[in-house]
This record gives C-alpha cells, sequence and structure tokens, in this order.
C-alpha cells in the first residue's frame, strides 16, 4: 500500500475520533436542555446538525480510501493491515471510547515483524544485524602456522659463484702398509679417485597483485614478502633431505644413504634398539654421528615406549626437555621426514650446502600486460647446491623392525 495513502488514512481515523468526540458531547447537552426548558435554540440545532454533517462525510471518505486499500491489495501489494485499518477496526474506536485525551496515544498491534539484530538475510528489510551494527575487525592478517625448519641447521655450510659443485672423491685405498725387514723391497699402497658434482638448482614461485592493493592495504607487501619466503624454505627442507635429483630436482642426503644393516640383531629389539645400531653402523664408517632425523610420530612412540612395570624408559613427563635426544645424540622432528623412516649419520661433516644465491624476494611490472594493467609481479627465488661426500656416513632405515 502506497506510504501516502496510509497516512491519509490516518488522519482521517484521527479526524473522525475527534468528530465523535463532539458528537457525543452536543448530543449530552441537547439531551440536557430539552429535559429542562422542553426546547433547544436554533443554534444548538445548527451546531448539531452541522457535526452529524461532518461525521457522515468523513465516515465515507475513510469508507472510500478502505475500497482502494483492498483493491490495490489484490493487485500485488503487500498483504498488511494499514495504520488506518488497525484504528478503524480496534475496540477503542468500536466502542467510541477515543477522546481528547487519548488521541495520538492509542496502542494497536501491527502485523509486522520486529526490528532485530538476528535476521541478516539480504532483503529481509527489517533487519539491523547488517545495517547497524558493524563487525569487530581484527587488525592483520590470520597465518597458518609456520613449519619449523631443521635439515638446513644439521648441514655444514658453504658458499659457491658457480652453477656446479665438483669435487674428487677417493674411491679405493689398498693399505699394503706392513713391516719391513732391513734392506728388503717396501710393498705398494693403491688409491683411486674419482670426480663428482653437485649441480645448482633453483626453488622459485611467482605472486600477482595489483598495484593498489599493495599500495592501500598497509603491511600486504611485507606479509607476502614474508610467505613468499616460507613458501621456498618448506620446499627446500623437503629436497635437502629427500630430493630426488630427477630433472631440477636437488639430490637429497637420504636416497644416498646406505640402508641400514645392523651389527647384530640382539633379542626382541626396540625402536630404540635399532636407532642405537644405526648409529653404531655410521661409527663403524669411521664416522661420528650427529643427530637423529624423525617423524614427530614416531619420536613420540618412542618416548611413550615402557618398562614391565608401566615406567616411562626415556620421557620423563614432570621434566621433560626442550631439546629431545637419544643415545646423546639430538632428536631432530620435522614432518617432511617419510613417517616410519629414520635418518642418522654425520650431518655437519660428510654433507655441506653451497648457495650460489640466497632467498631473494623481488617486485617488477616490466611484463608489459602488468603495465597495462596495473599488477606486480613478485618473484622469489633461491639457488643451491647439496654435496653428499660420504654416503656410507649417513644410514636410513625402517624405524620398527
Amino acid at each position: 500500500m502506497a506510504e501516502a495513502l496510509v497516512e491519509k488514512i490516518g488522519e482521517l481515523s484521527t479526524s473522525l475520533a475527534s468528530i465523535k468526540e463532539q458528537v457525543g458531547n452536543l448530543a449530552t447537552d441537547f439531551t440536557a436542555k430539552l429535559a429542562v426548558n422542553g426546547a433547544v435554540s436554533a443554534e444548538m440545532k445548527e451546531r448539531t446538525d452541522k457535526a452529524l454533517s461532518q461525521l457522515g462525510d468523513v465516515t465515507t471518505r475513510l469508507g472510500d480510501m478502505e475500497k482502494r486499500a483492498a483493491r490495490e491489495r489484490e493487485n500485488g501489494e503487500e498483504d498488511h493491515k494499514s495504520l488506518g485499518d488497525l484504528v478503524v477496526e480496534s475496540a477503542a474506536f468500536k466502542s467510541g471510547a477515543m477522546t481528547s485525551s487519548t488521541r495520538g496515544k492509542m496502542s494497536v498491534q501491527a502485523d509486522r515483524a520486529a526490528i532485530t539484530s538476528a535476521d541478516t538475510t539480504v532483503g529481509a528489510g527489517r533487519s539491523a544485524g547488517t545495517s547497524l551494527i558493524p563487525g569487530q575487525r581484527v587488525s592483520g592478517i590470520i597465518a597458518p602456522p609456520d613449519r619449523r625448519m631443521t635439515i638446513r641447521d644439521l648441514l655444514m655450510p658453504g658458499q659457491t659463484s658457480s652453477n656446479n659443485i665438483e669435487y674428487v672423491k677417493e674411491t679405493g685405498f689398498t693399505n699394503n702398509a706392513a713391516p719391513v725387514a732391513e734392506t728388503t723391497q717396501k710393498p705398494y699402497s693403491d688409491i683411486t679417485f674419482n670426480m663428482a658434482n653437485a649441480p645448482v638448482r633453483t626453488i622459485a614461485h611467482l605472486f600477482k597483485a595489483s598495484r593498489q592493493i599493495l599500495d592501500d592495504a598497509v603491511g600486504l607487501k611485507s606479509y607476502i614478502d614474508g610467505r613468499a619466503r616460507y613458501g621456498l624454505q618448506f620446499k627446500e627442507e623437503a629436497q635437502l633431505l629427500k630430493g630426488d635429483g630427477t630433472g631440477q630436482n636437488i639430490l637429497g642426503v637420504q636416497p644416498q644413504a646406505t640402508a641400514f644393516a645392523p651389527a647384530f640383531v640382539p633379542q626382541d629389539a626396540t625402536p630404540i634398539d635399532r636407532l642405537r645400531l644405526a648409529m653404531l653402523q655410521v661409527v663403524l664408517a669411521e664416522y661420528p654421528a650427529t643427530a637423529f632425523v624423525l617423524h614427530p610420530i614416531d619420536w613420540a612412540g618412542i618416548e611413550l615406549t615402557k618398562d614391565n612395570e608401566g615406567r616411562y624408559i626415556i620421557a620423563n613427563p614432570q621434566n621433560g626437555t626442550t631439546s629431545p635426544k637419544m643415545w646423546n645424540l639430538p632428536v631432530v622432528e620435522t614432518q617432511a621426514q617419510t613417517l616410519g623412516t629414520f635418518l642418522t649419520g654425520a650431518f655437519s661433516m660428510a654433507a655441506q650446502i653451497f648457495d650460489r644465491m640466497e632467498i631473494e624476494v623481488l617486485l617488477s611490472t616490466e611484463n608489459v600486460d602488468d603495465f597495462e594493467r596495473n599488477l606486480v609481479s613478485i618473484r622469489a627465488e633461491e639457488r643451491l647446491g647439496l654435496a653428499v661426500y660420504r654416503p656410507e656416513a649417513f644410514v636410513v632405515g625402517a624405524v620398527a623392525a
């Protein structure tokens, strides 16, 4: 129903109530004077006739408007009663109880939904939830957790200005040294060498962003920079540990490690026993083991190992250490490791990282398409190589038998 029509019906309803009050008052005076004097004055008759005429006129006009409102509802207008409808149909109006003291204060029950903050449906029309109550904005960007990188810190660091690391390895040594008698021929020993190489590989990725968002969103540039660096470190961790060397992949430590072959097998061997035997295997290769690399689940299983009386063998739940150790060697937990697999060896002696280019993050608009569309290309990359000098100094195997 049109708002103007609703307003007009309300005005007529108020006017009708006023006229009915006036007619009621005149009727009281008319009856009283007629009883006292046996007649009424011409003025009283004229005022009464005028009031009754106005009452009839307003009642007719209000009825016409109500019919018009009904037609509009039939033609598709929303099916809700107007304020005029509610006033005329109210018990107070029908009983003639509306007086000068109640006009403008009458309470009616409207067929309308309440305005609440609960209804946030778009187009609901009666909700204050999305319009009047702003949400509380938490500053910054909530980032996912970062994995703690561990493998690089285990290995010997190095730098290079080349695209390939070449190194000479001794591949054989026949030691014929022996005690000899005076003036006798001394024995000859033999040494063989071989050239090995570790190519420098590139790890990189790109981001695209508009110039406007980088200018307008405070902190977004540094956030992307941090995530770009983290992405490279995440991939580097996996490459240093398990890269297979195919294509542009680094040949990692674990694929080059010697398979676990214990010098002996104790009765009812546990994972704790197997790690000690792997450590022994490294020692027998004339290298000291410097760490164990395990998946967090495998390390938790080892820490929870109990004896026959239910006592923890290596763990102390009340006084745990922030630096896990096994057989006096640090234990490195990383989800880059394969579940159920261990790696140990002389990390700080038998393998070395060569950084050709440390992590670099650059922004550019030089691309023609980027320049025309006001886009920025963000490139993060690093170059490095890994040389495993002595594969026999590393041992890989299954945690459980």
